[in-house]
Order: C-alpha cells, then sequence, then structure tokens
C-alpha cells in the first residue's frame, strides 16, 4: 500500500490556513517532509513528525503528531517550526531561510 501523499497535502494545507502559517516554499523540501508525514501514518497510524523518531505508541508521541506541540512557539521565536514545514508570514516576508532551531522536545522522550 503506498502512503498517501494527496491526502497529506490537504491535511498540511489546511493546518497551515486555520494557523496562518505558510508552507515550506521550496518545493521539494515541502514534498519530502509530506512524504515523510504520509509514511508516518502509512507506518504509525498517525502523522508524526517526519524529523524526530516516533515510537511507534501514539500516546507516548503525542507530542510530536503534526502540527507538534513544539511548533507553536518554534514559529513565534524562530520564525518556522522544527522540520520548517511551516512558516510564519514574517519569517517568508523577512527573506530569511529556515536554519536548524535548538529542540525543544525534553530529552526523556528522545
Amino acid at each position: 500500500m503506498m502512503p498517501d501523499i494527496e491526502d497529506t497535502k490537504k491535511y498540511v494545507k489546511t493546518v497551515a490556513d486555520h494557523r496562518n502559517w505558510i508552507l515550506e516554499p521550496d518545493e521539494i523540501m515541502l514534498n519530502d517532509l509530506i512524504e515523510g508525514l504520509a509514511i508516518n501514518k502509512e507506518r504509525f497510524g498517525y502523522r508524526s513528525c517526519p524529523c524526530r523518531l516516533a515510537t511507534g505508541e501514539k500516546e507516548k508521541d503525542r507530542d510530536i503528531i503534526c502540527p507538534c506541540q513544539y511548533s507553536e512557539p518554534d514559529i513565534k521565536e524562530y520564525g518556522h517550526c522544527y522540520c520548517a514545514l511551516f512558516l510564519s508570514k514574517e519569517f517568508i516576508e523577512s527573506g530569511k531561510k529556515p536554519n536548524k532551531i535548538p529542540e525543544r522536545r525534553p530529552q526523556e522522550k528522545i
């Protein structure tokens, strides 16, 4: 069975629209992130963050289900979430490119 890329595209677009965020403008990067989310949905039954290691146990991974609980504070502070799937309008308008940002997830969950 193939991961449902189209469904995941719709999902991230809906999340971005709802939260007033912008999706990663680089098409290749965006598609890689969407594919990672779709694969995780196929593998685990939920869309865990594609740039973090999920356990496969939904309760343990609840904090990293997209959009993860760290995305909002990351976007407020850095202009984008950890994997740069979602960005603020201000960040996009600034012309900056996403950079690696500190991991907010507690060490014991990693």
